[in-house]
């Protein structure tokens, strides 16, 4: 062991030359003679060149020449080592040997050369010499490349077997990397589309912040049972009392943008700050209402509005009028995330604007291709976005004045009466596009003083002033048109126009400066539209305050309007009376009188069945309708008392009446005034700020929303990380709150993707324990078969560590070789599996991929495992007794 092959031809030769059988060098075993075979033992023998020959009985089974022969060899080879022959010839002993000792029943009887005492003392000083200078000696082992490579030889001596034991440990590693390609692929393809979703689905921050959270909760999660119960009857379940306590409880809070901006510009500014490298572009949007017209092919000027267009035709073509549920949309609390939807869908954007006063940025500019023209450079200037396939719905033509009313008109009767009709696919060429005519009209321009009113009316309520607005408006070029990348994911692939937002600051700077502004900024306590007075909507104003409000207003009035408001002050009933006559009524009247005369008049006033109208009045508490009946009381006295009132004052004249109030006016306590106040003035519908919003005055330093657009989905966690870090260092109150929908929605996926992934790992990690556990059994039927091979390495020199390493080399080798088998059959599955996912998705963006990492990973986890099951057969064989071992056949 531990010799080369040429080195030990040589030693074999050298051998077989001292014991005379040079010539019988490639003869087998069985073709020589039993005395020839004698002389190879003792070659085998002396080949290692041993210090000591044990020689047992050499002349046993010979003839007495052959015995002399090797005898001859023996005393050769005893001139330079020592030989020890056990022999029961004393005749050969005695012609043969320097040293006779006999031996009887395992005592020495006889010894012919035995050792003086000073001998034997040195000679023991000499042996213990000797052992030391062994025990300080290595012992002999076996290398781990040595075991490797007998491992490695008897896996291909068996290379059917080993194959077959390789496929089936692959199989577990071929379904885990699969799934997990599957998996990644899908995860990647969501990653990729929350990446580029970043340009349309920013991190937006609005001035009035609306937590939706709780809401989406309620509608993906399940509705929790009002109160437990056993299951011996039908049961209600809360789910739409969940949903409005949801909606009820949707908190809103306020967002201090104006020193949040400041922040963000700052940060900008600095390279070193967390939200320089992180922001690929910021959007600052205001509550500017973009007046857009044009004409259409009949002349007609419309407003370039898709959704006031669509509410315009099925008001006047369907009789449906949308405007309340729009109205009713923007007032309630879902109002920003509906607006937020709304905004997504409008035809006219304001396009990210890049660093360095670059007016488009490279986000946009790599999500959409230019095909014709250019990007806008000017606040004039706007781009038109088609589909991919270039083309445009037709409610966008309609809007953008390329088809006429006319056929809108037939759309909406056929779909009215479901009929089928034809039509004509139009084009029209790039330069008819860009010649297109869009005027953008001023929000305060649209506002004209009139002298008779004293207020300002809009021109656009007539034809002739909506030319006139038209006529004078700022005119905006198309300056080219794009559409979607080829590859590009999160472009919308419906048709829109983009613009600047310079053109923006331009309506802004501008309206700031308006005639009507000034107007409303030096009267900030009426309306200028319509000469009311705004009412105070923080519940602010002192008793005294409204008295003055009140006597002030009625000094302003004319002779007419100060009769009618002593009119209306008069009709007002002193609530003690109501209370009194509503009082005494009740206390006349049973619960069927009362029942009597509430089922007619509800059932006049609400259409309804009778029998309908006495169900639900009978359901009611005492409580419940005498409630609803004292409050029909009460609108009855003060009806028949302002009748009587009115009646009475009607032999007055105007002019009495205005002076009655004249002289009246002094005699009213702060007290009554304030009630005046709150039950006779009309006030605004409108508040200060919103006629500023109105006429388009807005702070460019106070913006409606921030739109953050991360550079990398990963930075938009470093957003959220310094929106964190912010809130840290101000107050409660100016803490910037915000709510991540994108974030939220696809989190959700996400989750669901790995959850499936997980499970699915779990089946197929069962198959890959089996395959483990048959690697074991194999492992250990091949420790039975190389049991003798297992008693040669012991007793030449191999230690029980060594023969565990060898049949642990080999179940390592074989995990190496079925990991490895599985993850290269796995990336051959994968073509396949690509191309039909991309068949039927769609998508080529969605591939299934075994990143090279994984892969690693995955063949470490199959040679561990392997390793685990081979613990047993290794420690098996490390456990054999060499002698038994040797015997075995």
């Amino acid at each position: 062991s531990g010799v080369s092959k040429k080195e030990r031809r040589k030693r074999a030769k050298e051998a077989l030359e001292k014991v005379g059988l040079a010539d019988q060098f490639r003869k087998e075993p069985a073709e020589v003679s039993g005395g020839r075979m004698q002389r190879v033992a003792i070659a085998r023998a002396i080949v290692n060149d041993p210090d000591i020959i044990l020689a047992d009985e050499p002349t046993g089974a010979l003839d007495t020449e052959t015995s002399m022969q090797v005898l001859n060899i023996l005393k050769e080879i005893a001139e330079d080592r020592l030989v020890i022959m056990v022999t029961h010839n004393p005749v050969l002993a005695e012609k043969y040997s320097t040293r006779i000792v006999k031996m009887l029943d395992g005592k020495i009887i006889s010894d012919s050369m035995p050792l003086t005492s000073e001998e034997v003392i040195e000679e023991t000083e000499k042996a213990q010499s000797k052992r030391e200078e062994a025990h300080k000696k290595k012992k002999p082992s076996m290398s781990f490349a040595t075991s490797f490579g007998l491992s490695l030889r008897n896996l291909f001596t068996k290379k059917g077997r080993t194959a077959l034991t390789s496929f089936a440990g692959s199989i577990g590693i071929i379904g885990i990397a699969l799934i997990y390609a599957v998996s990644h692929g899908t995860t990647s393809f969501i990653d990729s589309v929350q990446e580029e979703t970043l340009s349309s689905y920013p991190l937006t921050i609005e001035a009035q912040n609306v937590d939706v959270r709780t809401l989406l909760n309620t509608f993906t999660g399940k509705a929790k049972s009002i109160s437990e119960h056993e299951n011996d009857a039908i049961y209600q379940k809360a789910m739409l009392y969940e949903m409005m306590n949801a909606m009820n409880s949707l908190e809103t809070s306020e967002n201090d943008l104006r020193s949040f901006r400041k922040y963000i510009e700052e940060q900008r500014k600095d390279e070193n700050s967390m939200l320089y490298p992180a922001l690929a572009g910021v959007q600052y949007t205001y509550d500017t209402d973009l007046l857009i017209y044009t004409k259409n092919v009949d002349g007609t000027i419309i407003r370039s509005d898709t959704e006031l267009l669509t509410v315009e035709l099925m008001k006047k073509y369907a009789e449906l009028d949308m405007s309340p549920m729009l109205a009713m949309r923007d007032q309630t609390v879902m109002g920003s995330v509906s607006s937020r939807m709304a905004s997504s869908m409008k035809l006219w954007k304001e396009l990210l604007s890049g660093d360095d006063g670059n007016l488009v940025n490279e986000v946009i500019k790599k999500q959409y291709d230019v095909i014709y023209g250019s990007w806008p450079s000017n606040y004039d200037e706007i781009i038109l976005f088609v589909d991919e396939n270039n083309e445009i719905d037709d409610m966008t033509l309609y809007a953008l004045g390329l088809k006429p009313e006319e056929e809108m008109k037939s759309l909406m009767d056929a779909a009215l009466n479901r009929k089928t009709i034809d039509y004509e696919a139009k084009k029209w060429s790039y330069e008819e596009i860009c010649s297109m005519d869009f005027r953008t009209i001023l929000s305060p321009d649209c506002y004209t003083y009139d002298e008779k009113t004293g207020t300002y009316i809009d021109l656009r309520d007539t034809d002739a002033g909506l030319k006139y607005l038209y006529d004078n408006a700022l005119t905006l070029r198309v300056v080219g048109i794009a559409r979607p990348g080829k590859d590009s994911i999160a472009s919308v692939s419906r048709s829109w126009i983009g613009y600047t937002d310079k053109l923006t600051k331009y309506i802004i700077e501008h309206a700031n400066n308006s005639e009507a502004v000034k107007a409303q900024k030096d009267n900030p306590a009426n309306d200028i539209f319509t000469g009311l007075p705004f009412k105070d909507t923080d519940g602010n104003v002192s008793t005294g305050e409204k008295a003055a409000d009140f006597r002030e207003y009625i000094s302003s009035l004319d002779t007419a309007a100060k009769a009618s408001a002593y009119i209306k002050i008069m009709s007002v009933p002193d609530k003690e009376a109501v209370s009194q006559f509503v009082s005494s009524t009740l206390a006349r009247m049973s619960r069927t009188d009362i029942e009597a005369s509430v089922i007619p008049a509800l059932t006049e006033q609400t259409g309804m069945d009778a029998d309908a109208i006495t169900g639900y009045i009978s359901s009611m508490s005492d409580e419940e309708l005498n409630e609803l009946f004292a409050q029909a009381l009460a609108q009855q006295y003060k009806e028949q008392y302002a009748a009587q009132v009115s009646k009475q004052m009607s032999a007055m004249t105007t002019e009495q009446l205005a002076n009655t109030m004249d002289m009246a006016l002094p005699q009213y306590t702060d007290d009554e005034c304030a009630k005046y106040y709150d039950e006779i003035l009309e006030f605004s519908g409108s508040t200060y700020e919103d006629n500023l919003i109105k006429l388009g005055c807005i702070d460019l330093d106070s913006p409606a929303s921030i739109n953050l657009y991360a550079s990398s989905f990963a930075n938009k966690e470093v957003i959220e990380d310094a929106i964190a870090e912010y809130n840290k260092n101000v107050d409660d109150l100016s803490e910037i709150k915000y709510t991540d929908y994108v974030g939220l929605m696809m989190s959700s996926v996400t989750t669901i993707i790995n959850a499936i992934t997980y499970v699915l790992i779990a089946f197929v990690a069962v198959s890959l324990v089996v395959s483990s556990i048959m690697i074991g059994v194999i492992t250990l039927i091949s420790v039975q078969e190389r049991t003798k091979e297992i008693g040669i390495l012991r007793a030449i020199g191999a230690s029980k560590k060594n023969v565990s390493s060898m049949f642990t080399a080999e179940t390592v080798i074989i995990g190496f070789t079925s990991g490895s088998l599985g993850v290269l059959i796995t990336y051959l599955l994968c073509i396949p599996i690509n191309l039909i996912l991309h068949r039927l998705t769609e998508l080529n963006n969605l591939s299934a991929v075994l990143p090279l990492r994984t892969a690693i990973v995955l063949v470490v986890i199959s040679m561990l495992l392997t390793l685990i099951s081979g613990i047993i057969p290794s420690r098996s064989a490390a456990k054999k007794d060499p002698v038994v071992a040797l015997r075995t056949e």
